[in-house]
């Protein structure tokens, strides 16, 4: 049998997303709606930190239309919510539970739900609902010592080590050290789409039914059934059409077990659209931390030793991330270069504030701000340029796969592949780096704020341990992929269509893909990571390829050829010595096996991994800066990234180009801030500022293909997080070189205010 050609991996083909949406035929959770419904309003704490004594609810309940409120008594019997990564020993005292029991801990907890017969009747009698409270003082500051959380428990629930080497051996040693404070600010996902649900209570059936899933169904179902005392296949999560994941949609929050208990208990369908302050308040925040960081190097700038102690404001509760986004900074914040020692404690504290979670590129955004801030450091106390001391600090190609012994999210890490310093001397022929320092040193000349920032960073994609997908093609011979995973915009339909087209022999515009159904698939773990393409991508080329084989077998039968004559070619089975020859159609061997005890032509196949695989990349940033105001504009930017295998370049540069803008966001506007009760300040756009069409700049990619991944046959890495990862130092390093003050930039987001206070220390 002929090996399958890569007719359309590799390829920037139109996304099959698209037309039910560019048609007004999406259908998004407030879409659906069923008879009878109720709908649910969230009655949330105006209060940072109080112990609550009363709930009063008689005014809203007298409220006509009000059919149900509940407060924490009536779901005491729901656990707290679990832990789906990270599960440190001893953090389950700091999970939440669905409404709030004894004491308030952040403005925007839920204390109460309301069940009436219209949204507007569900808000008015929210409104009616009294907490009676007694007001505590809030921890605000994750740097202060750790409070008491409760009875023998305190503020600091974990404390993430990891390392390697004899750190303190290479400080004694060391010809320079070099020491930062550094700040990232909180600030985290805004999809388009806020959070919608919709359950209901087959009763016929006995089956519990939750739309609007998103990320990760199966997780949710598995979860939701123990909590509720479920057996597993009497929960099902149906996923429709989701405007925007980025890490915070999807996680299992207290309001769906809300949607859920109410739709079982009131034996009424049950519906919640979170509006887009509810988003601001209570979705998982991310980003907040604080960094004590530390180098060692020898006198030709060549690192010795990394030393970072560091605090992450976790907000109020431990949610299903628990300490994951400081594990993931401790573990990746080595980056792209050659440590010999290395050292990182993460504190994981609570405020008083919205409880944190990942947010795209958790922990990499953070990490590469601290490392790219350190190595730029470290070019100025010795006098070198910053290019040419990453350079001399550059893990080789030939060093790959390159172990180091840090691990997070389950797996070691072992870099995979890489050529960084090829990448970077890609990107700077492509910028035609000389040059552009020239123009910019011209225009400094004439007065004008205006500098170049280059920094380089490590992604991790394809998190195992493993993805099942099932591949079958009917009697017409359409083909439908049915998987695990599950879609947030990012292009899942039409990427595992290419992969499986090419492993089958078939059009990809006539694959139908299944995602974020658990009715249709036992096993899934959703879209996070930038896993997708590479696990349920291989996943799908392992089964779409026993499917071919066995298309090919029975027709050699049917054909009287022997098989290794035989190829898939456009959906029909043909012999590569007489392509004009007799052939036969996928659909008529699917025919021909209707009856069959296999089942007919599908198959269903496991892809299993014990690493990660790790994707790579420079990004380059010019601002200018605008004296009176403080205003910080980005002129252009430039990613480059090696991905290993572009499935869909088209797809892999939207990816790219969006992550830029998020980190933008954090790099320059977002910011949640807080007064001194708590009280949050940016609760709608007017104060959550996220950077618009005006202020996105003409972004530049270069996708690099040079390090195939070796743990797949396709060589594939993700996309998803590279865009965001390094934009906070990039801009950072490219404000200092506009000012020509080094290490102006140690805390993000550089608001117009903060980069006025640094403009006035210019002037001193």
């Amino acid at each position: 049998m002929a090996q399958p050609k890569q007719k359309f991996v590799g390829r920037s083909v139109l996304r099959l997303e698209d037309r039910p949406l560019l048609t007004g035929a999406g259908r998004f959770a407030a879409d659906i709606s069923f008879p009878g419904q109720l709908h649910m309003r969230v009655v949330r704490s105006a209060h940072a930190h109080a112990r609550i004594l009363a709930v009063h609810t008689a005014d809203a309940a007298a409220l006509p239309g009000v059919h149900a409120i509940w407060t924490a008594a009536d779901v005491a019997h729901i656990p707290p919510i679990d832990f789906r990564l990270t599960k440190l020993v001893g953090l389950e005292p700091y999970r939440q539970r669905a409404l709030a029991t004894d004491r308030l801990r952040y403005v925007g907890e839920p204390v109460a739900a309301v069940f009436a017969e219209s949204a507007y009747v569900a808000e008015d009698a929210a409104e009616l609902v009294q907490v009676e409270v007694e007001e505590l003082a809030p921890v605000l500051d994750a740097l202060q010592e750790p409070q008491a959380f409760a009875d023998g428990l305190r503020s600091e629930p974990a404390v993430v080590r990891k390392g390697f080497g004899d750190v303190d051996a290479a400080f004694r040693k060391a010809h320079t050290v070099v020491e930062l404070d550094l700040t990232v600010g909180r600030h985290s996902g805004v999809p388009m789409e806020t959070r919608g649900l919709i359950a209901r209570h087959d009763r016929t059936r006995d089956v519990l039914e939750l739309y609007g899933a998103a990320k990760v169904p199966h997780w949710n179902r598995a979860q939701i059934a123990r909590m509720l005392g479920r057996a597993l296949e009497s929960v099902q999560l149906y996923e429709g059409h989701v405007g925007g994941g980025f890490g915070v949609r999807g996680e299992l929050y207290p309001e769906d077990l809300l949607v859920c208990a109410a739709a079982l208990k009131l034996a009424r369908p049950v519906k919640w659209i979170e509006d887009r302050r509810e988003h601001l308040l209570a979705t998982n925040h991310s980003r907040q931390q604080s960094h004590r960081v530390r180098a060692a190097v020898d006198a030709d700038g060549r690192i010795l030793a990394i030393d970072d102690e560091f605090f992450t404001d976790q907000g109020a509760y431990l949610r299903t991330h628990a300490a994951t986004v400081t594990d993931l900074t401790a573990a990746m914040l080595p980056g792209p270069y050659r440590v010999p020692a290395y050292r990182a404690v993460g504190h994981v504290r609570l405020t008083n504030k919205t409880p944190c979670g990942t947010y795209r590129a958790p922990g990499r955004f953070e990490s590469t701000f601290v490392r790219e801030r350190l190595v730029d450091a470290i070019a100025t106390r010795l006098d070198i340029d910053p290019i040419e001391l990453r350079r001399r600090n550059l893990i080789t190609a030939a060093e790959m796969p390159y172990l180091r012994t840090l691990g997070t999210l389950g797996t070691e890490i072992e870099l995979d592949s890489g050529d960084y310093a090829g990448l970077l001397d890609k990107t700077m022929a492509h910028l035609d780096w000389p040059a552009l320092q020239r123009r910019l040193a011209q225009r400094r000349a004439a007065d004008e704020l205006v500098g170049a920032g280059l920094v380089m960073f490590v992604e991790k994609t394809g998190l195992g341990p493993r993805d099942l997908a099932r591949v079958s093609v009917d009697g017409d011979g359409a083909v439908e992929v049915v998987t695990g995973a599950a879609s947030v915009g990012q292009g899942v339909e039409t990427v595992i269509a290419q992969i499986c087209a090419d492993a089958l022999g078939v059009d990809y515009a006539g694959i139908r893909v299944v995602h974020g159904q658990t009715d249709r698939i036992a096993f899934g773990m959703g879209a996070f990571a930038s896993r997708v393409t590479v696990m349920t991508g291989e996943a799908t080329r392992i089964a779409a390829a026993k499917v071919r084989a066995r298309a090919v077998e029975v027709a050699a039968e049917l054909l009287q050829a022997p098989p290794d004559l035989l190829d898939v070619v456009d959906g029909r089975v043909v012999r590569t010595d007489a392509p004009e020859g007799p052939s036969i159609s996928l659909g008529e061997i699917a025919r021909t096996l209707a009856a069959s005890p296999d089942g007919g032509l599908c198959a269903e196949s496991w892809f299993q991994t014990d690493h990660m695989n790790y994707p790579y990349g420079v990004h380059a940033a010019v601002v200018a800066i605008d004296r009176g105001t403080g205003a910080v504009t980005v002129e252009c930017y430039l990613v480059a990234y090696d991905i290993g295998k572009a499935v869909n370049p088209m797809l892999v540069e939207g990816q790219l180009v969006g992550g830029v803008l998020q980190g933008l966001g954090g790099s320059l506007y977002e910011e949640f801030r807080y007064d001194e009760r708590g009280e949050p300040l940016c609760v709608t756009f007017a104060d959550y500022l996220l950077p618009t069409a005006r202020e996105a700049p003409p972004v530049d990619v270069l996708i690099s293909e040079d390090a195939p991944s070796p743990l797949n046959p396709l060589g594939l890495k993700g996309a998803g997080e590279g865009g965001a990862s390094a934009v906070g130092a990039a801009v950072a390093a490219a404000i200092d070189a506009a000012l020509g003050m080094p290490g102006a930039v140690t805390a993000l987001p550089v608001t117009p205010r903060k980069m006025r206070e640094i403009l006035r220390q210019e002037t001193l």
